[in-house]
């Protein structure tokens, strides 16, 4: 019998019911407080796994990124961030514990390498992932090839924003 198939689905829907709810307010409440919905540029970097925010020219927020995965768009497959051993390892964070929060409930998608990319699931892995390693937003980044996914913690303002 296939692994993928012995999960509790009701109990998975329960976790991915919380996280989306948690996902939807913290992003929210990041974008609002940091004001990240007005014309912001941004740098982002996953060799020190960093991302900053600026406006006329002036950093105003700094934070850490973990890749969650990735979306290669020709195949229609996602990766995990865990599984992808050309990703620099500053650039995983704690995303292991995503892994073994999957394998220790038995629930599907977070101990799979990887999966068919379908919108609604690569969404549900992105908030549950979020959720687990409690970070502050979500982010993603697209080419025409990739679409990279991120989680954001640790925000920071500049000083002379604080």
């Amino acid at each position: 019998m296939d692994d993928r198939s012995k999960h509790d689905h009701s109990g998975w829907e329960a976790v991915v019911l919380a996280a989306r709810e948690r996902a939807r307010s913290r992003q929210a409440l990041m974008v609002e407080r940091f004001g990240l919905s007005e014309d912001v540029q941004y740098d982002w970097s996953m060799d020190d796994a960093q991302i900053t925010w600026s406006r006329d020219g002036k950093v105003f927020l700094t934070g850490r990124l973990t890749v969650i995965g990735s979306v290669s768009v020709a195949q229609q497959t996602w990766l995990w961030s865990w599984a992808n051993e050309s990703l620099p390892h500053a650039a995983l964070g704690d995303i292991e514990r995503v892994r073994q929060f999957g394998e220790e409930n038995d629930y599907p998608v977070l101990p799979w390498p990887g999966f068919t990319s379908h919108p609604e699931l690569v969404a549900e892995a992105r908030m549950v992932a979020a959720s687990v390693l409690d970070a502050e937003g979500l982010w993603a980044e697209s080419t025409d090839d990739v679409q990279l996914h991120f989680m954001v913690h640790d925000l920071v303002l500049a000083p002379e924003r604080q």
